[in-house]
Order: C-alpha cells, then sequence, then structure tokens
C-alpha cells in the first residue's frame, strides 16, 4: 500500500474516532449498560460457579475476568450490533452505494477503516470503565505483565478486524436481498452463541467445544479474553494470534471476492 493511500485511510479512522466523541450521552448510556449487565452476568457466574467448580477449565475468577472482559469488548466488537453494517447496508439500498464506489479509495479498507476509528473509541470509552468497576467489585484474575496486556490489545485489534470482515460479509448481501435484516439477525445470533459472549467456549462440550474455538467468531472475545487470562504461554500464545490473523486474511478476502461480484453490475434497489 502506497504512503498516500496509508495517510487515506488513517485519517479516515481518525475522523470517524473523533466523530463518535460527540455522541456523549450514547456512549455514557452504553458504558452504563454494559456495566449493570456484567453485575447480572456476574452474580448469575458466581451462583454457576459455585456449583461446578473450575467449569470449563476456569476457576471463579477467571471466570469474573471473562464477564468483565466480555462487556469490555462488546462495543469495540459490536457484539451487540452496531457499527458501520446498517450505514452500509442502507447506502446498498438507497443505491448511494454507487458515490462509494466512485471516491478513489478501495471500498472494503474504507468501511474497514471507519470501524477500526468507532471501534478503538468503544474500546476507550466503553471498555475500560467496565473493567475498572469489575475489579473493584470482585476479585478478577488480571495479569501484572505489561507484554501480556500488550498481547490482548494485539489480541483485541485482530478481534476487531475478523469481527469487522464477518459484519462486511453479512452487509454485502443486501446487494441481492432486499431487506438484509434476516441474514443479519441469523448473523448476531451465531456471533452472540459462538463468540462466548453467552458462555466462555471452553465451557461447552467435547467436538463441540473444540469446533467452536476453531471458528471465527472465537476470534472476536474467546481469543483476546483467554489471551488476557493467561491461558496461553509461549508457541501457544504465537499459535493463538496467528488463528486470528489467519481468519481475518481468509474473511477479508471472501470479502474482496464478494465485493468485486457484487459491484460488477451494480443495482440501485430503491431511490
Amino acid at each position: 500500500m502506497v504512503p498516500g493511500a496509508i495517510r487515506l485511510y488513517a485519517a479516515v479512522t481518525v475522523s470517524t474516532f473523533r466523530r463518535y466523541t460527540a455522541y456523549r450521552a450514547a456512549t455514557a448510556a452504553g458504558v452504563f449498560t454494559n456495566i449493570a449487565f456484567g453485575f447480572i452476568v456476574a452474580y448469575a457466574y458466581m451462583a454457576l460457579w459455585q456449583e461446578r467448580p473450575n467449569l470449563g477449565g476456569y476457576g471463579q475468577e477467571q471466570a469474573l475476568t471473562f464477564v468483565w472482559i466480555s462487556q469490555a469488548l462488546a462495543g469495540a466488537m459490536a457484539l451487540l450490533g452496531g457499527g458501520f453494517q446498517e450505514e452500509f447496508q442502507e447506502r446498498i439500498r438507497t443505491g448511494e452505494i454507487a458515490i462509494d464506489l466512485s471516491r478513489p479509495a478501495d471500498l472494503q479498507l474504507w468501511w474497514l477503516a471507519n470501524d477500526m476509528g468507532r471501534a478503538a473509541l468503544q474500546l476507550l470509552s466503553r471498555g475500560i470503565a467496565p473493567l475498572a468497576v469489575g475489579a473493584l467489585a470482585f476479585r478478577l484474575a488480571l495479569p501484572q505483565s505489561p507484554l501480556l496486556w500488550l498481547a490482548f490489545l494485539l489480541s483485541a485489534l485482530l478481534g476487531a478486524v475478523v469481527s469487522f470482515a464477518l459484519r462486511y460479509l453479512v452487509a454485502l448481501c443486501s446487494f441481492w436481498l432486499l431487506d438484509g435484516a434476516g441474514v443479519t439477525l441469523v448473523s448476531g445470533l451465531l456471533t452472540m452463541f459462538f463468540s462466548g459472549m453467552l458462555l466462555p467456549l471452553t465451557v461447552f462440550p467435547g467436538a463441540l467445544g473444540e469446533t467452536a474455538r476453531l471458528l471465527p467468531w472465537a476470534a472476536i472475545l474467546q481469543a483476546p479474553a483467554d489471551v488476557l487470562l493467561g491461558r496461553h504461554h509461549g508457541p501457544g500464545l504465537g499459535q493463538a494470534l496467528l488463528l486470528q490473523a489467519a481468519w481475518a486474511l481468509v474473511l477479508l478476502t471472501a470479502g474482496r471476492a464478494l465485493q468485486l461480484r457484487a459491484t460488477r453490475r451494480t443495482v440501485a434497489q430503491g431511490g
């Protein structure tokens, strides 16, 4: 990628970050929601782990830490919706996507840069506060090593890219569907179930758990959480990050292929 293009997409990321800082009320509401939901899930986990200690290989402290990591990453990973997808699908439906295609910029990279700016703001605004509150209210198994925190941030970045790539594939379906709400709903349910948002994937039994941890949704939440919990060491940590990077590459490539097929014959549905 040439330096000029890098500056362009960096500018898009920064611009989106600044745009989202304007939604202070929505951000505050999101922080409150994550904290409130975190307490509800935390107490449910405490009851569950009291009956089943070391469920899924987690002690109670690790399980509670997983809860608050989930709340810290929920906004950045768009686990409960949000992000570029709704706007992108609307632009396809109305035909405004033609404006995007006329820009001297790659469509996929433009929206990736856009979503990374949003994710960065969400991680800072809706990530730090819930995790801090959780650490004050409960005994959490947070690491002391700065290197492990850096590895977590790298894993979270890869998870955000995987999240974008999955949502981009779903959004592109609107080129063929009059209403992409159904596909979006199914995608959201799969994300909640297979990312670990409902329960850590280590709790899933047998082949289901092993398979779930290899699916792309696991790269969004389960993988970063396990990195921060210190469940990967040495070569295992490298393999975990490599799996995330592989899914990011595969899904972005699939999105580019689908995008090329869709834009060969763009049809404006609606306006």
